[in-house]
């Protein structure tokens, strides 16, 4: 698993699961060659006929004193989601093998609150819906609970009957806005678009920063064009701004963007420098090869 270092904190990708997608089905585009034109997504972002992979990934953020896990994924035994036959994977002993049992988690994250983001909140122990992380606060943007609550069930793709209420019903959530300090160093910063109330996480150490995205992009080629909306944004117009004022803010500042879904290498830096380090204007990501 990858391990990225933001002065004294650590954050470790924890892998769930991986699917191909084209870029037709994943981004509101028709143009099946989008992703040829921009040579700099080869080979880790772009394969033939325009598929390529998505990753279902938590970050864990371990600021020394902190654990906080961003999103948790899919989840194990899920009857809920109409695009995906109940999952059974490791996910969870690969939590452990890291060195972070559930119950050394003090946080949990939800950038959004979407079926792929929300999963492992819970898990089934005897036919019931527990919490996951029992002694960590689950912080969720009100917008998104708002929203989510009283949505009509055509729209979108999320249940919360079994992977938020149960912690409600546990007194484990902690409703939030953006500009909320999770931790020293660590906060969440608004990215509307995607879904209401979505939001990014910043992570700030000995001056160093890195930015954990959600899913205000899918795929890196939104940095680039960012009016290509994802296939699942509930606003495509907000969501285009919202990436828009991502790519000024952390363009050429060193700054770390982590993609919640993007596979390995998965982090890297946005530019708009050539390779020669020149002022070349059209905006690239650069993998971190680490």
């Amino acid at each position: 698993m990858a391990t990225w270092r933001i002065g004294s904190t650590v954050l470790r990708k924890v892998v769930e699961a991986e699917f191909p997608l084209p870029v037709t089905g994943a981004l509101r585009t028709a143009d099946s060659g989008l992703l040829d034109a921009y040579p700099w997504l080869a080979p880790h972002f772009a394969g033939p006929d325009g598929v390529f992979t998505m990753s279902f990934h938590s970050v864990l953020v371990d600021t020394g004193t902190r654990r906080i896990l961003v999103d948790t994924c899919i989840g194990n035994d899920r009857t809920t989601i109409p695009q995906l036959p109940p999952l059974h994977t490791g996910w969870l002993d690969t939590l452990r093998e890291l060195g972070h049992p559930p119950e050394s988690i003090d946080t949990v994250v939800c950038t959004h609150l979407h079926f792929d983001h929300v999963g492992w909140n819970t898990r089934l122990v005897d036919g019931a819906w527990v919490p996951t992380f029992p002694n960590a606060r689950y912080l969720v943007p009100r917008a998104e609970w708002e929203f989510w609550r009283t949505a009509p069930a055509s729209v979108g793709s999320t249940e919360l009957s079994d992977t938020l209420v149960p912690l409600i019903d546990a007194d484990l959530v902690d409703f939030v806005e953006p500009g909320h300090e999770v931790a020293f160093g660590v906060r969440l910063e608004g990215a509307p678009g995607h879904t209401p109330g979505q939001v990014a996480v910043v992570v700030e150490s000995e001056g160093e920063r890195a930015v954990v995205t959600g899913d205000l992009v899918h795929h890196p080629v939104q940095f680039a064009a960012p009016e290509i909306a994802s296939a699942a944004d509930e606003d495509p117009a907000l969501a285009t701004e919202t990436r828009k004022a991502f790519v000024e803010r952390y363009a050429d500042t060193g700054t770390l963007v982590i993609g919640t879904h993007f596979p390995a290498p998965t982090a890297g830096w946005l530019t708009r420098k050539s390779e020669d380090g020149s002022e070349a204007g059209a905006l690239r990501f650069v993998v971190d090869r680490g």
